[in-house]
């Protein structure tokens, strides 16, 4: 068993190692569980957010968000004049089904665009299951990370849910359209639709986009914002004074009676995320601090605990000691030297 898991960390080592280069950890130990939820469980539920706009949660996030329990991907659709907006096609095709299923229960206009807000498969691996008339809307880097390192995201994401949900028989397919970092793109659906598309550059992995429909006041906050309380940001991806920068720009930018959807958790609102934003800003300060008094990642890592923030999510310890700290402890550290 512990040559199995040796090799399982191997592997993902050395998939974060082509997809990230010299920002992959040596380090990445498995999760508490795995899969941190089923595909070949989840059940989306359909929530009406304002006329024309609606969510699609996982029929667990109501209860278990609260509780620390990992959530699998949200979605949604909004329905314009003459068709469908759909957020997120998730992992795996029963996932899409439910998807399609939940739309066509509310309008039988077809799907015109699908945006994915992340290159990780959670969110994009059911792409080439779209009609080809529609149009993929994805960040520019997300665009060119899936196209030159899909396969390797396929075994990584086998890795993490197994291979019985049927990820490896999905199939590459290109976006249409590509996002620049730091760039917004709008797009008018009719009837009052006018959805706005927003790459801030990193503020989880350099692959985000998020999703804004200002007439309903309607955010998709993907996985820089993954839940409210207890959850904390998933900042593996090697990054952090980006992130910080970047989850404090989109949640200042949100109205305060914005409705949000996050990327893995119940629908909340600005005061739901604010949790991640006093999170992000302690972690600063707290290793801003470390780094002053010239600790060494090791004493850090025993330094900085934030005890204050570990409210009971489930993956609290493994992402706040693997990642969160040590990545925040790299940018800083760098940072000071220039």
């Amino acid at each position: 068993m512990k040559l199995v898991k040796k090799i399982f960390v191997i592997q993902i080592w050395i998939f974060l190692l082509q997809i990230n280069g010299e920002n992959a950890s040596a380090q990445f130990p498995l999760p508490p569980n795995v899969p941190i939820w089923d595909a070949n469980k989840v059940e989306l539920k359909l929530y009406k957010l304002a006329d024309d706009v609606y969510a699609m949660i996982p029929s667990t996030a109501e209860s278990e968000t609260a509780l620390g329990i990992p959530q699998a991907t949200t979605g949604g659709f909004i329905v314009g004049e003459k068709g469908v907006l759909l957020v997120e096609t998730m992992l795996t095709k029963r996932l899409f089904d439910q998807e399609i299923k939940l739309i066509s229960s509310v309008t039988k206009k077809p799907i015109l665009y699908a945006v994915n807000t992340s290159d990780h498969g959670d969110h994009c691996f059911t792409n080439y299951l779209l009609p080809k008339s529609t149009l993929i809307i994805q960040n520019e880097f997300a665009k060119e990370n899936l196209a030159k390192n899909y396969e390797s995201i396929v075994q990584f994401m086998v890795m993490l849910f197994g291979k019985e949900q049927g990820i490896d028989a999905t199939t590459y397919r290109p976006a249409n359209i590509a996002i620049p970092k730091n760039s917004t793109l709008k797009i008018d659906l009719g009837k009052g639709k006018v959805v706005e598309f927003i790459n801030t550059g990193t503020a989880q992995s350099p692959a985000d986009l998020f999703v804004w429909e200002p007439s309903s006041k309607v955010f998709w906050g993907g996985n820089p914002f993954i839940g409210e309380s207890p959850c904390i940001p998933w900042l593996f991806d090697g990054y952090f004074l980006e992130p910080s920068k970047n989850l404090r720009k989109m949640y200042d930018f949100l109205p305060e009676d914005a409705i949000v959807v996050p990327g893995h958790g119940r629908i909340t609102n600005k005061q739901g995320i604010r949790y991640l934003i006093n999170y992000i800003d302690a972690l600063k300060l707290n290793v801003e601090d470390a780094v002053n008094k010239d600790l060494t990642l090791e004493q850090t890592i025993q330094t900085v605990k934030m005890h204050e923030f570990n409210k009971g999510y489930v993956l609290f310890d493994w992402l706040h000691f693997n990642f969160n700290v040590p990545n925040a402890y790299k940018d800083i550290k760098a940072n000071k030297k220039k």
